[in-house]
């Protein structure tokens, strides 16, 4: 478990200075397009990833980098995809919000609210039918809770006893909108219920108990125990997207929330339990910013992509 949670605390500092840095070239309009940030909210996919194998599935949203990174996407590949170039893990032409690496589970970003989850019971079906004992994990927001595919998808997976795990994410707003605006009923395990799945809530903050959640739920789908609803609570410390003016929520609430940063949490306890110390901390901080720093040198001297690729995918 002691290794486990220093490799979790790598993936999370990597996300977090991946998408600081991909904010300010943004502002700094080097990137084209919108970009949605992961920021605050690293605990979650670090978790949860580090309890899948390899071959594992997951299905993301149009806030994916942090999902990609922790599934194994190379940042130099992500950075470039971002940038639009032909070195990009989708040759530049899906950009941030529809990010996929097959080869490694990585089964996609998606700019549409919770399409991953008829995508992710595809990949539990798939693995059933197969026998592979593979799970699929299918990311989404809050804001998807109230999607028909949502519901679909749940009936079906708990109707074929798929092995996914549904890992709602609730950064409390949809967009623009606070939850409580458009869910009358606000815990949203609730509604694993009508389903006959299981419903589990965990602090999004705590990289452990994600951790630790999430690897129940993963070994029961793999056993052939059925799908999970795991809801994550948490919050994005920035906008819907970089640029948001952000005027339906205070400073002040924003700040109360920068107070449970979930990689400050998991370094203290780590420093606390002798597990990390100020001179590993720094060396995992430095080596994160050098393998981004690379990732842009990487990004900024690979070619565009051939405009007849487009073309040809027009076409087909």
């Amino acid at each position: 478990m002691n290794e486990k949670l220093l490799e979790i605390h790598r993936t999370m500092v990597r996300i977090r200075v991946f998408e600081e840095r991909v904010q300010e070239l943004f502002l700094a309009r080097r990137l084209p397009g919108f970009v949605h940030l992961y920021l605050g909210m690293e605990a979650i996919a670090a978790g949860v990833c580090a309890a899948l194998r390899p071959d594992d599935y997951i299905t993301s949203t149009h806030r994916g980098h942090g999902h990609a990174i922790a599934k194994g996407v190379d940042l130099d590949r992500l950075m470039a995809e971002l940038y639009g170039k032909e070195t990009g893990v989708c040759q530049g032409i899906g950009g941030s919000m529809h990010v996929a690496d097959f080869s490694l589970g990585m089964l996609g970003a998606n700019g549409i609210v919770a399409a991953g989850c008829g995508i992710a019971a595809g990949a539990g079906l798939s693995a059933a039918y197969r026998r592979s004992q593979q799970v699929a994990i299918c990311f989404f927001g809050d804001g998807g809770i109230n999607k028909g595919t949502i519901h679909e998808s749940l009936n079906f997976a708990a109707a074929r006893k798929l092995p996914v795990v549904y890992v709602c994410e609730n950064n409390r707003y949809a967009q623009y909108t606070a939850i409580e605006r458009t869910t009358p009923a606000v815990e949203l395990t609730s509604r694993a219920y009508g389903y006959g799945i299981d419903g589990v809530s965990v602090d999004g903050n705590d990289a452990a108990a994600v951790y630790a959640t999430s690897s129940s739920a993963i070994e029961r789908a793999r056993a052939g125990g059925g799908p999970t609803l795991l809801v994550a609570d948490t919050y994005r410390f920035g906008g819907h997207f970089v640029g948001d003016a952000e005027e339906y929520r205070t400073k002040e609430e924003v700040a109360e929330a920068r107070g449970r940063d979930p990689i400050a949490r998991l370094e203290a306890r780590l420093l606390d339990e002798g597990l990390l110390d100020d001179a590993v901390r720094a060396h995992t901080w430095a080596e994160a910013a050098a393998e981004v720093a690379a990732a842009e040198s990487f990004a900024e001297s690979s070619p565009d992509p051939d405009p007849a690729l487009l073309a040809a995918l027009t076409r087909d």
